[in-house]
């Protein structure tokens, strides 16, 4: 029987508990073996500020129990001196306004999380701790719920708050587990959709509230809080793809990639200027991609942000798709139509840095969890960032999760990794006595080295078949060799080198070409030291850098030549292949996050001149082995002729994997016809045209050579065949031998 006591609860452990500064309130709650005149009872505490009185509901035999009021704030007492072990119960309130509530103790229920776990998160090498940290479906003595953990390793106390709560964060507060710095508590009841947030107490007073770290749904911005949401609804249709993928040779295959930023793809103009959908997009988008060609888009961060003007690169929820185009079987649905029509997703992704936002990660308890807290290495002062503390186990932990939860979760098919050069240096755009050097007095940043050749491992221990792709502007060796081999372990690198000189060549008037030839040449001096993408980004359409077609010279019909004749020399070249969107069909202004693509101009001829000759390069580059299977050796380039700078023409021949088959490629950078202009070819026969920049079905001058022709027994360029043939202006013609 329950005998009337003041408490059996220590006074000092009652208030930490009233006041929220607790590390673990499950000592104090819930039901405890005590001692009552030297004989073994049990007493069952609870805090319920908001209600008046309290009972216990015996479970063994459903006696209802009132409980004494032994603070005025909330603090309930029930003891039981029949009996010293726990029992089933649960708990009712009666609130002022005579409503009652009858609600599992969350405060009866051990952790979920294992000592291995732990383990594992504390030494970075948990590779499925998205699956622990965060919000997660959890059934306990066969009691559904939600298991709440998150890591705040130097806060005074941390809770639950949410809109089930009140945001009050008496009701909920949670434990932490040893001294792993993580905290847990597991919430009977809840429902998908639930919005919650965690609630921080520093070791100063100070009170944070954060979103979850690991959330896998968030508000749509402004707001900040998270959504519990447990992405175990989604029915996948794309096995065959993801079968095909973990079997597929990707760097000996067409990879042609059409760079989307989702905001500003297209709009609803009619509604608002609203956003497509997920699902609008997986429909419109992926039609489009399909029949321009591509093999793969590629995403600029979806993950949840609330700055527009970030580009997604400014990232708050790791875990989230941003809520802007729906929810996360929405994501998961236009991924999967992605596949299910041949067309692979890229992502981009951010671990070099992080924003300061007040209800992220930066300053998570109050002190420097995430990031440096010397700003030397902990701020990143161009974009007025925090850079992650790579050095810290649970940080990279944090980070590869992140990377294998969209591959495991979204069936993502690569991730392009943002700003790595920015990654591997400590001095990366600071000045001498900004930057503290590593251990052995380098620049290097050996953590973040360490990180990426982790990830990358990993990566290809899990998912065959998966693309790592490093933006990475320096000439850092050895970013696509093998970790075995000292590498960082990359699939492909942006080759921003190449990007970088063929728009300075191209921005030059062809007049003063043949004084800059070199450009053209120059990156075949390093094209097979890594294995390169060549890149058309939105790097290079911002910030007053204009659209590709306006950086073009000339008049109008110059300029639209000169772009043709950039895709063609760019398809041509070693390497996989990248778009923004809005190159392929020649808009004339800058990209702006906030409008839709210029959709307009494809009314026009010229425009859809760009977008004809993109398609057919495209399939062109699909259809010959000789484009794309050996981007990544010499065996599978040779250059015919690139002294010819007076005329500034160059030709090149691509070679399939056993070199039985040859596609030559010819380019005339100046608005010039070039006739008669002889060749050197490898063997006799009849080279047909496979595609001319110039055609008129582009919008060009239809000058060429009929089709075909034919070689002649005339040795040139070191070759015992050549062909004369009449170059096209600003054009490129590809050719192939044809019996």
């Amino acid at each position: 029987m329950k005998e009337k006591l003041k408490t059996t609860a220590n006074i000092d452990d009652l208030y930490r508990v009233v006041f929220t500064d607790h590390h673990d309130p499950f000592a104090v709650l819930g039901a405890h073996p005590v001692k009552v005149k030297g004989k073994p009872a049990l007493a069952i505490r609870a805090f319920l500020p908001d209600a008046a009185e309290a009972f216990v509901v015996r479970l063994d035999g459903g006696e209802v129990v009132p409980m004494d009021r032994i603070h005025e704030e909330g603090f309930f007492e029930a003891l039981f001196t029949d009996r010293s072990e726990p029992f089933r119960y649960r708990l009712r309130k009666r609130l002022r306004d005579g409503r009652e509530e009858e609600f599992e103790d969350s405060y009866s229920f051990l952790p979920t999380l294992t000592d291995f776990d732990l383990y594992l998160f504390n030494a970075g090498d948990h590779h499925r701790v998205y699956e622990k940290l965060g919000a997660h479906f959890a059934e306990v003595n066969g009691i559904g719920g939600v298991q709440f953990a998150v890591w705040a390793p130097n806060a005074r106390s941390v809770s639950v708050i949410g809109d089930f709560n009140f945001w009050d964060r008496r009701k909920h507060a949670m434990r932490v587990l040893g001294a792993s710095g993580v905290w847990e508590i597991f919430i009977p009841g809840l429902p998908e959709g639930t919005l919650y947030k965690f609630q921080v107490k520093t070791q100063q007073g100070y009170i944070l509230d954060k979103t979850d770290p690991y959330g896998t749904e968030m508000e749509n911005r402004p707001r900040t809080a998270s959504r519990v949401n447990f992405l175990r609804t989604y029915g996948w249709g794309d096995a065959a793809w993801m079968e095909m993928r973990a079997k597929s040779d990707h760097l000996g295959e067409p990879v042609s990639v059409y760079e989307v930023h989702l905001a500003s793809w297209r709009r609803k103009p009619e509604e608002g200027n609203r956003w497509l959908t997920y699902r609008e997009l997986a429909h419109e988008l992926v039609a489009y991609v399909k029949e321009r060609g591509f093999t793969h888009i590629e995403l600029m961060p979806v993950m949840e942000h609330p700055f527009d003007a970030s580009w997604g690169y400014q990232v708050t929820g790791y875990f989230a798709p941003t809520s802007r185009f729906g929810s996360p079987d929405d994501f998961k649905y236009f991924v999967d139509h992605c596949h299910q029509n041949g067309i692979g997703v890229l992502l981009d992704w951010v671990p070099a840095h992080f924003p300061k936002d007040a209800h992220a990660l930066a300053m998570f308890d109050g002190t420097h969890v995430y990031e440096h807290a010397d700003p030397r290495k902990g701020e990143h002062q161009d974009w007025g960032t925090y850079i992650f503390n790579f050095g810290r186990k649970e940080v990279r932990n944090f980070l590869i999760g992140n990377a294998l939860f969209w591959l495991e979760q979204y069936h993502i098919d690569g991730l392009r990794i943002d700003a790595v050069a920015s990654m591997l240096y400590l001095d990366y755009s600071r000045k001498e006595g900004e930057w503290i050097p590593n251990e052995y007095g380098g620049r290097e940043n050996l953590e973040a080295i360490q990180f990426l050749k982790d990830l990358n491992s990993l990566v290809l221990q899990y998912y065959p078949g998966v693309l790592t792709i490093a933006e990475e502007s320096t000439a850092w060796p050895g970013v696509t060799n093998s970790t075995l081999h000292g590498g960082l372990g990359f699939s492909l690198k942006w080759n921003m080198g190449w990007m970088h000189d063929m728009l300075v060549y191209f921005s030059k008037d062809p007049v003063y070409r043949s004084y800059h030839h070199e450009k053209l040449t120059f990156a075949l001096l390093y094209a097979f030291t890594e294995r390169f993408m060549l890149p058309l980004s939105h790097d290079e359409v911002v910030h007053g850098k204009a659209a590709l077609l306006a950086k073009m010279p000339g008049d109008d019909w110059q300029k639209f030549a000169n772009l043709r004749l950039l895709y063609g020399l760019k398809y041509g070249f070693p390497g996989k292949k990248l778009l923004f969107m809005g190159g392929e069909f020649g808009q004339w202004k800058e990209w702006d996050h906030d409008v839709s693509l210029d959709w307009h101009l494809t009314a026009f001829s010229p425009h859809q001149g760009i977008t004809r000759c993109l398609d057919d390069l495209n399939r062109v580059y699909r259809a010959e082995a000789a484009l794309h299977q050996v981007d990544f050796h010499h065996s599978g380039f040779d250059w015919i002729d690139f002294q010819d700078a007076g005329s500034s023409v160059i030709s090149f021949m691509r070679h399939n994997t056993n070199g039985t088959e040859h596609v030559l490629v010819v380019c005339n950078f100046t608005p010039v016809p070039r006739t008669g202009y002889r060749f050197g070819v490898p063997e006799a026969g009849s080279y047909r045209e496979l595609l001319n920049t110039d055609s008129t079905f582009y919008g060009g001058s239809n000058i060429g050579n009929a089709g075909a022709v034919a070689s002649e027994p005339v040795p040139y360029h070191g070759n015992p065949q050549s062909i004369v043939v009449t170059l096209p202006p600003l054009g490129a013609i590809f050719l192939k031998k044809t019996d």
